[in-house]
């Protein structure tokens, strides 16, 4: 296997209802992942892009996180619609979507 261009980060972490903290598990994650997946089959971007599903990312209030290397660039409220943006802007032509862009309040 090639070493990937970039490494997406998407979490996936779930928290049982009622924890104190929220999670992205709550916030459609697993659809935001998936569509990762898609994107990645649909595009062939197998030798330059990697996708991994990982546990908290830290920014719970901000998810579903999605982290970008290797530029560490953290995007928060990613919705599935956001994924193709993310991957012909960012991943394709390295252009971080600014708009999804997690606040330097959270990430900075």
């Amino acid at each position: 296997m090639a070493k990937p261009e970039k490494h997406v980060f998407v979490c996936t972490q779930s928290r049982p209802l009622g924890h104190p903290r929220p999670s992205c598990g709550q916030k459609n994650c697993a659809e935001v992942a998936e569509e990762f997946f898609w994107h990645l089959q649909e595009k062939q971007l197998f030798e330059k892009v990697q996708i991994t599903t990982t546990g908290c990312l830290g920014p719970c209030s901000e998810g579903p996180s999605v982290l970008v290397y290797p530029e560490g660039v953290m995007y928060g409220g990613v919705r599935k619609e956001d994924v193709v943006t993310i991957f012909d802007e960012h991943l394709q032509n390295d252009k971080p979507v600014a708009r999804l862009q997690m606040s330097k309040e959270f990430w900075g």
